[in-house]
């Protein structure tokens, strides 16, 4: 059982988690966010916590960066691309309910504080960057941390801002 409020893009978005599980929603209506949008994040962060559960697309990286940007200590959820694929069409909607319960269980908190457990070192010896396998060594251990698909650049800031552990990072690792 979510007690935070989950934070998606679309009513579509929304019909998906319902058939997952029971949980309050918030829907962006796209990348367009308005004020009022806003307020009600801000309030379900003070009053429960808020997950944030976009697209992974490029505009719902855009959307959960806005959020994340305005309104601190939000939690991220992130489905891998090929379970919200459905006829080219990317989104949440087109996720199975077991997929949208597996992301939400992975759920991960965005740190106030800036931490710098992981270099770009770190990428680069784990070929993680900088070789041919990099892009899917990423989406492979992304998938596996919880912390979704992203470029090099990205990828390091999320483990560094996600709480991710060195162990986690090892035994993510080993199951590549």
């Amino acid at each position: 059982m979510i007690k935070e409020v989950i934070v998606v893009e679309g009513r579509d978005d929304v019909i998906a988690v319902k058939r997952a599980m029971d949980a309050e929603m918030i829907t962006t209506h796209g990348f367009g966010l308005k004020e009022e949008t806003f307020k009600r994040i801000e309030f379900a962060q003070r009053r429960k916590g808020v997950i944030i559960f976009t697209d992974p697309d490029h505009a719902g990286e855009k959307i959960r960066k806005r959020i994340a940007d305005r309104v601190k200590g939000c939690k991220h959820a992130f489905l891998p691309r090929e379970q919200a694929t459905k006829n080219g069409d990317i989104g949440i909607e087109n996720a199975s309910p077991e997929n949208i319960l597996l992301a939400l269980k992975k759920v991960r908190t965005e740190s106030d504080s800036e931490r710098k457990e992981f270099k770009q070192i770190d990428l680069i010896k784990n070929d993680l960057v900088g070789s041919n396998e990099a892009s899917y060594r990423r989406d492979e251990l992304g998938k596996e941390l919880g912390i979704g698909y992203a470029n090099a650049k990205q990828f390091l800031n999320r483990l560094n801002n996600y709480g991710i552990t060195r162990e986690e990072f090892e035994k993510g690792l080993k199951k590549l």
